[in-house]
């Protein structure tokens, strides 16, 4: 037995080895013991200073997300496909509606194709450059937060404020980066737009395109307020609402046809190479809102519901006879 002068002498080594034997026995440390007491409120968590500490509770980094001990933690994982589906499903927005435009904003059709081309490359190039700048940067891999619920889209409606004195401000994106990513690319297609378009209008179509640019100028911005708004929405309706509007543009479509009969319609429809093309691209969009609904787990069975995309067309096609209000009973039968 140590003398009780030299025991005394000792007592920080002491203390600091009944610590360790404490750690390495029950896992027990400082930076756990501070982990235990969870952040308030559902996005609130505490970011790790080094040294087994933690900062007090708040928003975590872009690019973190809050675990179970809210602890700021970040996030590894690959957007999975209907996240991918998403992200296509707001950059064909931008395109359909430069098309839309380019199109309305023209009575003379013919010679048009540069600039629908126009708006492809800028959409593409947008996508691309959108793509690199996310991280990890300067590759056309992402690295993505998961989402789990729609109040993932809206951390700023679930501030906490405990015994309701004072508000954790506690806003972040959660669902990194899905919900700026789209803002970012609108913002890349609208400095993209100002540099090509321009110049393609006025060398090649005589200034044509000059109506549908400043369309752009507007709906731009536009897609930018309503991914800010309502992106959340969008995330979980968006593949019913391709799936409804291509059926109502495509009906739309078919009854601006003049003759509406069933071999006009079929003639218009399959050899006009403009006709064409817009009934391919309903088709498209078609296939695009049941391959995000079904996400295609079954294979096999869902499928199938691929081959259902004409099906609208050749309903219109084959009932119009009993549709057009300037046919009467006698020319129907």
């Amino acid at each position: 037995m140590l003398p009780f002068g030299t025991w005394a002498r000792h007592r920080p080594y002491n203390e600091f080895l009944k610590a360790w034997f404490l750690m390495a026995i029950f896992g027990i440390s400082f930076a756990q013991k501070v982990s235990v007491v969870k952040c308030p409120g559902l996005y609130c968590g505490r970011k790790d200073t080094g040294g087994g500490t933690y900062s007090q509770c708040g928003a975590c980094p872009r690019g973190y997300q809050p675990d179970t001990n809210t602890l700021c933690k970040q996030c590894e994982d690959s957007p999975m496909f209907y996240d991918w589906l998403y992200l296509g499903f707001m950059a064909l927005l931008s395109l359909i509606f430069h098309w839309f435009f380019i199109d309305y904003t023209n009575k003379r059709k013919r010679a048009l194709i540069v600039l629908h081309v126009s708006a492809l490359v800028e959409c593409v190039l947008a996508g691309i450059l959108t793509v690199l700048l996310v991280d990890p940067v300067g590759s056309l891999n992402i690295r993505s937060c998961v989402v789990r619920e729609l109040s993932d889209w809206y951390t700023m409606l679930y501030n906490p404020s405990p015994n309701y004195t004072t508000t954790l401000h506690c806003t972040q994106e959660i669902v990194y980066p899905l919900y700026t990513i789209s803002m970012i690319y609108y913002a890349f297609c609208l400095v993209l737009l100002m540099l090509l378009r321009p110049f393609v209008s006025y060398k090649f179509v005589q200034s044509r395109g000059t109506k549908s640019i400043y369309a752009a100028l507007y709906f731009l911005p536009i897609l930018i307020v309503l991914q800010a708004v309502f992106g959340g929405l969008l995330y979980y309706a968006f593949p019913y609402i391709v799936i409804v509007i291509s059926v109502i543009t495509n009906a739309v479509f078919l009854s601006s046809i003049s003759e509406q009969r069933v071999k006009p319609l079929l003639k218009e429809a399959f050899l006009n190479v403009r006709n064409l093309t817009i009934l391919l691209g309903h088709w498209f969009l078609h296939a695009f809102g049941i391959i995000a609904m079904t996400q295609l787990d079954d294979a096999k069975y869902y499928g199938t519901l691929i081959a259902l995309v004409p099906f609208p067309v050749m309903f219109y096609i084959l009932t119009v006879k009993f549709t057009d209000p300037d046919r009467n009973v006698a020319d129907m039968s």
